[in-house]
């Protein structure tokens, strides 16, 4: 168990904006931030973040939280590691007792891959840099390929002894159970016998956009054609490698920071760009392109530059990862490295300014990229350079954004010399036959039994719930403020007709609050504002401050979301959406007491409507109970009262 010192440390120390910064671009709007949201596949930013709360709201699927919530729905933490990496990054000493054998029989199978795959990481780090063999074989090699003693140590390169199972054999004495090793793919079983996968060879681990080992990639120092150069971890529980980009963890700030990401294919080519300064990098890792890489770039930044070899095959890769790049609204550059050169061997040759000034004067549109490379090769022949005009239509197609799409047709239009005419009806021709083959795949998933009339296409507002929110959000942003109250205390005059009298009393907004629901005999009709109250009332009366993200930290789940969506609200909603449902916020020309008294006001006069419905029903069973009438008339005075207090009808 964390101490409890060591997590108010850092609820103190941690900026929501931070820490959210590492995973998603924000970009600063009014007081608060905003992005694309990092679990949705969206292309206009829903994602909300505010400081001065400290917590976060994403809008397109309904999450949000403190800082700590965020790791655990983002990248699976458990509280004590979103905890940990939180106090990593503030440079907090954890204080924790020891995990018992039954806490530890508890972690899930996923939490025990990734304590495995920490301990491999380690371990091949220490055989690299302390061992004879390690030193003589893995730093040698990686001293051939002239990397510096700081990225070995940045990227955490490592070694694997040249023995069947050494390493299988060292985790299982530190309590590592086999068939994790085996689900990790660390180690292969077969016929009842452990071989490590990755022996004889140097180690890249390959880590989470938060630093999580999720596998390893392991290169061969043998020349044997029988032995693959490149091995990667399989596909596990905790490794999927569309999903991952190698570097990201390393370079995720400098993307940002640049609002670039050079994309390069191999290991070592993140690695020498790196040493020679060039951060913003990351690698597909040999594979091809996917979506899902794509989508994790997204987050940090909407423009991607590959980097290629300057071959044949090279280029065609590039082409082939174009058009996924597009369909993620993403604006795509391409640079073609000297005949013969990688980005490992073109670093190796160049000064850090020479290589950013090439990337820079030799990054090229796609358009023109395309152009550049098919047109050479259509020549005269009329069929082919139609095909190539197709090709580059075919990418424009593939762009969201309609302005965008113009721009692009003029320009393929200029390059290709042909009419802009032509080109918006091959276009059309290409999005039509999209969309066709889209409605034949919903037809054939179309189950004519699954359509059920709607009960209500159009949801009412419940005016009650708004209100009993809107008291919770009172109290949580000024419950502790010292305001001026006008109160009404209901008077007869000298003619015995009833009339609202003023008193004016200062007292804490919490205060007045609780002391206008207990005297209404009021209680919260939802559950989670009812626990939500008491507790903020207890924390009141002990005289402490709520501070938002602090006080979610005391919360079960349910009750943080709950909270976490009143307090972010108007971050989506104007305040006319309030007022269309009788709801009232503070405005700029309103005080504080203003709120918080035509709110108690609202409530008063939806209790009061329920009340008069109450009595109605009952003067329908009995129209001659003279005393149920009297009631009605007298509460429907009441509200009118009401009603001129607040300088309205309702």
């Amino acid at each position: 168990m964390i101490a409890k010192s060591t997590i108010e440390k850092v609820f103190e120390s941690s900026r929501v904006e931070e820490v959210l910064g590492d995973f998603v671009q924000l970009k600063k709007s009014g007081s608060n931030y905003k992005g694309l949201s990092p679990f949705t596949e969206e292309r206009t930013p829903s994602f909300m973040v505010s400081p001065a709360k400290q917590i976060w709201k994403d809008f397109s699927s309904g999450k949000g939280g403190t800082v700590v919530t965020f790791l655990m729905e983002h990248e699976h933490f458990t509280y004590p590691e979103a905890i940990k990496y939180l106090a990593k990054k503030y440079n907090i000493e954890v204080e924790e007792t020891q995990k018992t054998s039954e806490q530890k029989l508890e972690d899930s199978e996923r939490e025990s891959m990734y304590l495995i795959t920490e301990f491999a990481k380690e371990y091949y780090r220490d055989n690299l840099v302390k061992s004879e063999e390690g030193k003589s074989i893995g730093i040698s090699y990686f001293k051939e390929r002239e990397f510096s003693n700081e990225v070995i140590d940045k990227f955490e390169l490592g070694y694997s002894f040249n023995k069947s199972n050494r390493f299988s054999e060292e985790a299982l004495k530190k309590g590592y159970k086999l068939n994790f090793l085996e689900k990790t793919g660390l180690t292969i079983v077969k016929d009842d016998k452990s071989i490590d996968r990755f022996k004889g060879r140097v180690i890249f681990p390959i880590l989470s956009m938060s630093g999580r080992v999720l596998g390893f990639g392991g290169r061969t120092l043998k020349s044997s054609k029988n032995t693959a150069k490149y091995i990667n971890s399989p596909e596990s529980l905790i490794y999927h490698k569309s999903k991952v980009l190698y570097g990201i963890f390393q370079a995720k700030q400098s993307i940002v920071k640049e609002d670039n990401c050079f994309l390069v294919e191999g290991y070592t080519d993140v690695i020498k760009l790196h040493q020679k300064g060039i951060i913003n990098v990351v690698a597909s890792s040999g594979t091809a392109l996917t979506e899902n890489q794509i989508r994790l770039v997204s987050r940090l930044t909407k423009n991607i530059t590959v980097l290629f070899d300057g071959d044949n095959a090279g280029s065609r890769a590039a082409l082939r990862g174009i058009d996924i790049i597009l369909e993620q609204g993403m604006n795509v550059r391409i640079c073609n490295l000297p005949e013969g050169e990688d980005p490992d061997s073109f670093a190796n040759s160049k000064q850090t300014d020479e290589l950013i000034s090439f990337f820079n004067e030799h990054s090229k549109d796609f358009i023109k990229y395309k152009a550049s490379l098919l047109v050479d090769e259509a020549a005269n022949d009329p069929v082919k350079k139609a095909s190539v005009v197709r090709n580059m239509v075919e990418s424009i197609s593939k762009i969201s954004d309609q302005i965008k799409k113009e721009i692009y047709i003029k320009e393929c239009s200029s390059i290709m010399g042909i009419s802009e005419q032509v080109l918006y009806s091959t276009l059309a021709q290409i999005q039509k036959k999209v969309l066709k083959k889209n409605i034949n795949d919903s037809k054939d998933n179309f189950d004519s039994f699954s359509i059920v009339k709607p009960e209500n296409i159009k949801k009412r507002t419940n005016l009650l719930y708004e209100l009993e929110k809107k008291i919770i959000e009172i109290l949580l942003l000024y419950g502790n403020n010292v305001e001026d109250f006008e109160d009404l205390i209901l008077k007869e005059d000298e003619n015995g007709k009833l009339g609202l009298s003023p008193v004016n009393r200062r007292a804490k907004v919490f205060e007045k609050i609780y002391m206008d629901l207990h005297e209404d005999e009021m209680e919260f009709s939802n559950d989670n504002f009812r626990k939500i109250y008491y507790k903020i009332i207890e924390c009141y009366n002990e005289n402490k401050e709520i501070i938002t993200d602090k006080f979610l930290n005391t919360l079960p789940k349910e009750l943080e979301m709950e909270i976490t969506n009143i307090m972010m609200n108007d971050e989506k909603y104007s305040l006319h959406d309030w007022e269309r449902n009788s709801i009232f916020p503070k405005s700029k020309n309103k005080t504080i007491s203003q709120l918080v008294i035509e709110t108690i006001l609202n409530l008063r006069c939806f209790l009061i409507d329920q009340k008069v419905n109450e009595f109605k029903d009952k003067t329908l069973i009995n129209k001659e109970n003279k005393s149920v009438l009297e009631d009605v008339v007298n509460y429907s005075n009441l509200k009118i009262l009401l009603s001129r207090k607040l300088n309205r009808v309702i």
